[in-house]
């Protein structure tokens, strides 16, 4: 298991909420960055150990969207009775972030567990998501599964990636803070 101080849990859940507000469907953010969302489930997972920031972080991504809708002139189109879903997506997410911080060593195999956690995560999450939507939103009047395989190949690929960037570079900044403090005790047994 990863094991952070309740101040370093702190700051990485200040973080993570700031980055989801900063990122979530480009509505208040000047930068063009990816949505960091499904990352900040995932990492809010992995690294915190409180179960109230799931419904934490659920209710800031629910206010968010609620107010670019209200206030911002974004398009109301992905607020529909499917928006629910969003609630076991993010949390297919968050419980891949337990499943991987229980089984991680500090090991460089972690590294495939961790391809293989997110990547199956994303999945479910996607099927949630996307099939809720699909399925519940009222949008499409014939949905299908052919449909739903269709929409994968085009919006799993995409989500995975932005995915993948946000919990890659956390990886690699875990690992470079916890090689700068091995380094003072390796050059202490010499």
């Amino acid at each position: 298991m990863l094991k952070l101080s309740p101040r370093a849990q702190l700051a990485i859940g200040l973080a993570l909420a700031l980055l989801m507000a900063m990122t979530r469907g480009q509505h208040f953010a000047t930068l063009n960055l990816p949505s960091a969302s499904w990352a900040v489930f995932f990492l809010a997972g992995a690294l915190l150990r409180p179960r109230w920031l799931f419904p934490a972080l659920f209710v800031e991504a629910s206010l968010l969207d609620f107010a670019a809708v209200q206030w911002a002139g974004i398009s109301d189109w992905c607020l529909s009775p499917a928006y629910w879903m969003l609630l076991p997506a993010y949390g297919s997410l968050w419980l891949g972030g337990r499943l991987y911080a229980a089984w991680h060593r500090e090991h460089l195999s972690s590294l495939a567990l961790l391809m293989a956690t997110v990547m199956i995560a994303a999945l479910v999450c996607y099927l949630f998501s996307g099939g809720g939507f699909l399925y519940f939103s009222g949008r499409y009047p014939e949905p299908s599964l052919a449909l739903l395989a269709e929409r994968i190949g085009i919006y799993y690929p995409r989500y995975l990636g932005g995915l993948a960037l946000y919990v890659g570079l956390a990886a690699l900044l875990y690992s470079g803070i916890r090689a700068a403090r091995l380094a003072p005790s390796r050059e202490a047994r010499r």
